[in-house]
């Protein structure tokens, strides 16, 4: 699913093609390790698919085979749907009215449940209707689609939503679209729909009027009702540099911690499940919203996307801090009764062993580093850590099934953390003493290699090492246990001076699928 055509040009232009651009690639300049700049290419995430993964799409001499009732072809199980939501608007395709979101929300429903029929009608396939399965992948407004359809039960068949297995949503504006000055996209901006990223208006179609109406200060409709957060994820932009859209007007108003028209803080979701509150697994990575170097037409986006969908093992590091202690002239400052006030950022890198790009990454020079204030993070009375608080650094899916060397079984990550030294507040006057800026609390990177268990009796082998001890290896043994969902292993975090710290990065490893 596409996201967002703000004029009636956009959408003709956007039905004239039969990918809807999920077809558009990248080309761009990469220096090679002998200093020879070359050519890069990423062929776009719909090609990869077929290419990678064996899928096809469903025109066949010019018809659609799922779509046209006039249409034969039998359709395979393994099939690349364009929704092509925006057709009925166009005055070429459809009636030039443009429909609603709920519509939208219904004409998905109505897609699945036509596309179970045809695949479930191919012996070939040997599938039951109640076997059916599909993944949902949106750009943008898309993905605000598939919220409606999953979690409105008045917009769709419930036997549709059910065949929803996963969902995967690129720079999605899940809480909506804000811009400066203006704040959130206005009720009475009413061109083209362009209200539909307005709150109040979100709350009556993602069925969360009760929520929102019951909600002080801000609010909030990223809540995800009726489906799994665990089972949707959030790809998110931090590149606004890029996005050229309205002459560089977009990326103005929507500020430098956005891709460019989505704000980094909205383009998440979360929502209970089970009876415990869960984040949607995410992941940040330096591109902008739409384009040739946009987030879809990403290397970073489609290894995300493939891993999320085909991987088998999903990893998550959560960093909890038991101590932060200050510069030697802060701590007198402190002790002799003045106020003190700090904040941490939190950067994270997270690549895999043999390739040549990051799943994810959140800095401070790309305004996407995680922010805690010191009160965040301790207790104000008892100064002790809450850990509720602890910042989630990544959750990153593996494929154990794909391996650059085949004779070498394990898992290899590695996560790049820095924690950078505060701008320290003493009596409300900024403290620069000693201060270089850019300085770092702690800075390592950490390399994990995990081997996976040969048989259910047995359970994870983990080793890990830090750059500044055993560079590119992981050579300590992970003291392992087991959970109720899978495994857990601790390493310690530690720096000495002052300021320093004193942590330890929790990291929980599923099977995944």
């Amino acid at each position: 699913m596409r996201g967002f055509a703000g004029t009636q040009g956009e959408v003709e232009d956007t039905v004239a093609d039969p990918y809807m651009g999920f077809n558009i690639g990248s080309a761009k300049c990469r220096q090679m390790w002998t200093g020879e700049i070359k050519r890069f290419f990423f062929e776009s995430p719909m090609v990869r698919l077929f290419k990678e993964h064996e899928y096809d799409d469903v025109y066949v001499d010019g018809m659609d085979q799922v779509l046209d009732l006039a249409a034969t072809e039998p359709i395979p199980y393994r099939s690349l749907i364009i929704y092509r939501y925006y057709e009925p608007a166009s005055k070429q395709l459809g009636t030039g009215k443009l429909p609603e979101m709920e519509d939208y929300a219904r004409g998905l429903s109505n897609l699945i449940v036509r596309l179970r029929e045809k695949v479930c009608a191919n012996k070939e396939n040997k599938m039951k209707p109640a076997d059916f399965r599909v993944y949902l992948v949106a750009h943008s407004m898309g993905g605000l689609i598939c919220r409606a359809f999953l979690q409105n039960p008045k917009l769709g068949d419930d036997e549709a939503r059910k065949a929803v297995d996963k969902a995967f949503t690129y720079g999605t504006p899940h809480n909506g679209i804000d811009f400066r000055l203006i704040g959130n996209v206005p009720e009475w901006f009413s061109f083209h729909n362009t209200n539909d990223f307005n709150r109040e208006r979100m709350a009556e179609y993602l069925n969360l009027k009760a929520e929102y109406k019951a909600q002080k200060g801000d609010k909030d409709v990223s809540i995800l009702k009726n489906f799994d957060p665990d089972r949707f994820f959030n790809m998110v932009g931090t590149n606004a540099g890029d996005y050229s859209v309205g002459r560089g007007l977009s990326r103005l108003l929507a500020g430098e911690t956005s891709d460019g028209l989505v704000g980094i803080k909205n383009a998440t979701t979360h929502g209970e499940w089970n009876g415990q509150e869960v984040s949607s697994p995410r992941a940040f990575v330096f591109r902008s919203h739409s384009g040739h170097y946009g987030i879809v037409n990403s290397e970073e986006g489609y290894q995300n996307l493939t891993r999320f969908l085909f991987g088998n093992v999903r990893v998550d590091g959560v960093l909890e801090i038991d101590e932060l202690t200050l510069p030697e002239k802060v701590q007198k400052a402190k002790d002799s009764g003045k106020e003190i006030r700090a904040s941490y950022h939190f950067e994270v890198v997270v690549s895999v062993r043999g390739k040549q790009w990051e799943m994810h990454r959140r800095t401070v020079n790309e305004n996407s580093a995680t922010f805690r204030k010191y009160d965040d993070l301790f207790d104000k009375k008892t100064k002790k850590p809450i850990r509720e608080n602890s910042p989630h650094l990544f959750s990153a899916f593996l494929d154990g099934t794909k391996r650059v060397n085949a004779k070498r079984p394990s898992l290899g990550f590695a996560v790049d953390l820095r924690v950078m030294v505060p701008d320290y507040v003493v009596d409300g006057f900024l403290f620069l003493d000693d201060h270089y800026e850019g300085g770092h609390i702690f800075r390592d990177r950490i390399y994990f290699e995990a081997m996976p268990p040969a048989s259910a009796t047995e359970t994870w082998k983990v080793d890990y090492g830090f750059e500044s001890e055993t560079p590119n290896a992981a050579t300590t043994p992970a003291d392992v246990k087991r959970t109720r969902t899978g495994v857990e292993f601790i390493i310690p975090i530690e720096q000495k001076t002052q300021p320093g710290i004193k942590a330890r990065l929790r990291v929980t490893a599923r099977k995944w699928q």
